[in-house]
Order: C-alpha cells, then structure tokens, then sequence
C-alpha cells in the first residue's frame, strides 16, 4: 500500500492526495488501510460508521465523504467528527441551508462534467456554488468532478472533453480543485488538480486494461489456500457440481479450501489461472460454496496441503478477474468474513 501510494504521488508532484478507502478500503480492511495510507493527505469513503471508527483510530486529518450526506440527521456527526462532505443535489443544498453547525463545514461541490451519476450540470456551478457561499453552515468550498473514461482514449466523453467543461464553468471561482482518479492519475499526467484520488492503484490493481505491474503497481492482496483432497479421475469422469468439466485424459486433480463463500467468483469458469507450489494450472468446474478444483497435471508433485495461491503474489487479481468475466475491484471488495486476515508488513 505504501509502495502504491508513493506511485501516486510520484505522477502528480505537487498535488495533495486523498486516499480512497471506501468498502473498507476495497476488502483490505479498514485498519490496514489507516495504517497503508498514513502518509495521503486525506482519507475518502462514503460509510459514516468507517469515517467515525477512523477518527477513533488517532486519524486527524482531514476526511472526504464522497458521497455526502443522505439525509438531515447525518450533518450532526459530519459536524461532530469533522467530516468534509460532497455536495451533489440540491436535496443536499437544501439539508445544509437548514443546519445549525458549532462550526462552519468544509465542502466539495461536484460538478457532473459527463460521467452523468453525481454532480450539477456545468450550467447549475455558479448558482450552487453563490448558494452555499452565503450559508452560515458552509466555510471552504472545493469543486470536484469525476471521469467516466480515463481508462480509455478512444470513448466518449474522454477526459479531455471532461476537464474542459469542468473549467470552462469554473473558471472565475477561486477554489481548490479534485480531478484525478486512479486511470487518469497514471494515463493522463496533463492533468493538474491540487489534490488527487487514487483508488484501486493503491491496492495494486490496475485502473485499465493494461498490467499494473506495468505501472509499477504491487498486489496489496494475496487470497491463498492450499490443497485439502486429491483425486485420481479418468478419461471421461466430471468434477463437481453440473459436471460442467469431463476429462479427456487420465488426470490428477485438487481439491482447495475456497469458494464463493469466501468471496471466489461462481461465475468463473475451466481455465481461470491458478498457482499450486507457484506453478502456474487452471480451475476445473463449478466453483461451489467452499470448494473449488484445479487441474493438477502441471504439478505432478502436488499433494494434500500444498499451497494455493488464487490471486495477488505473482498471479495479477486482473488476470483472474477477467478469466471471471468481471473487474479486480469486485474480486477485492467480495472477501467474505470468514476469509482469515494476515497482515504483512
């Protein structure tokens, strides 16, 4: 995590970071994320019971609700923990004219510059913006808006077309401003903000279609397991639910301590990488509740208790993500419960 975020900070020289531990902090836990990102220059989630437990944990500063308040009640621990919130609607506009604060609030007006989820139109920036200036609850006010494509060149609106209409609506307003996430962090250093929100690049997933190793990125987790049953199959047998896999050979098997109740996706299919003993084999067959199978042919010393690794050391979560059909930031935020947490440092 600290590797990442020195990445971060090292493509945009100058810009304050806010490090997004939203989810708790994407499956990662939340402490580890505290302690990951102490050197960001905030934090940013949208769980108001997350935000408190940081302040709790010694966090002092400051911290971005990144989508603000949902209702009334929730500026009372905003102004209690000092919480700076996004403001999106006019709903939210509304909530803040209305409050009654110890202190006035730092807040993050949104502008929708294209994404089209959370913001006001460019053409609404400057009535909002004179809306909370004149509210006794209201002290600084930041602008902030969000990229739908920095991931790509070549979908519209890109970002180009984005930042554009961001300063064309705000060009006479002196405020500091938040651009950045993590594929434009690493994608589009052009683009210059004082502060940056990286998000999936500091857990070392990659923010594009490319490999996060190639951005220097690190794999923050590691699901593993290891080997619990071996089984000898012959030419025509299946393996697990729906016999969804029937060999064409004679074949050894293994048996893994993992499945979609751990947070290992059902949806992934024959072929998804695997390591045992770090030799790199596939997934046989229907993933079930807390089993899955692989195909030991690769790694013919392989036994009960040899070890498994499912993504994150030498096997990128994207690589398995997309075998899955899906996208690493699923796969890191579905770790159930159960799962045991190592922490390495």
């Amino acid at each position: 995590m600290q590797s990442n975020l020195a990445i971060a900070q090292a493509a945009m020289p100058g810009s304050k970071i806010w490090a997004v531990i939203k989810a708790d902090a994407y499956g990662h836990g939340l402490e580890n994320g505290l302690h990951g990102f102490a050197l960001a220059d905030g934090l940013s989630l949208i769980e108001f019971d997350r935000a408190v437990k940081l302040r709790e944990l010694g966090w002092t500063k400051p911290i971005m609700m990144m989508q603000g308040m949902f209702e009334s009640v929730d500026l009372d621990v905003i102004s209690q923990y000092r919480l700076q919130p996004v403001v999106h609607n006019h709903e939210q506009l509304e909530m803040l004219s209305k409050a009654r604060l110890d202190a006035p609030l730092h807040v993050h007006l949104k502008i929708n510059s294209g994404m089209n989820r959370l913001g006001f139109l460019p053409e609404q920036t400057h009535d909002a913006y004179s809306r909370l200036t004149a509210m006794p609850a209201v002290g600084a006010i930041s602008l902030i808006t969000h990229f739908a494509n920095a991931d790509s060149r070549d979908v519209s609106p890109d970002v180009a077309t984005q930042v554009a209409t961001f300063k064309k609506h705000t060009a006479d307003i002196q405020a500091e401003i938040s651009l950045s996430n993590s594929p434009a962090i690493l994608m589009h250093p052009e683009v210059r903000g004082d502060w940056i929100r990286p998000g999936v690049m500091l857990y070392g997933g990659s923010p594009s279609s490319g490999d996060a190793a190639s951005f220097g990125l690190k794999a923050a987790m590691t699901l593993s397991s290891r080997v619990i049953a071996v089984q000898s199959i012959r030419a025509g047998d299946s393996v697990g639910y729906g016999s969804l896999f029937r060999a064409e050979r004679d074949m050894r098997i293994g048996i893994v301590a993992c499945g979609y109740a751990d947070g290992y996706p059902r949806h992934a299919t024959t072929g998804a990488p695997v390591l045992v003993d770090g030799v790199r084999t596939r997934l046989l067959g229907r993933v079930s509740m807390d089993m899955l199978n692989v195909d030991l042919s690769p790694v013919p010393q392989a036994h009960v208790g040899s070890d498994v690794t499912l993504w994150g050391d030498n096997l990128p979560i994207d690589e398995v993500a997309a075998a899955a059909g899906t996208i690493g930031y699923e796969l890191m935020c579905a770790i159930t419960p159960r799962v045991q947490r190592k922490v390495r440092s």
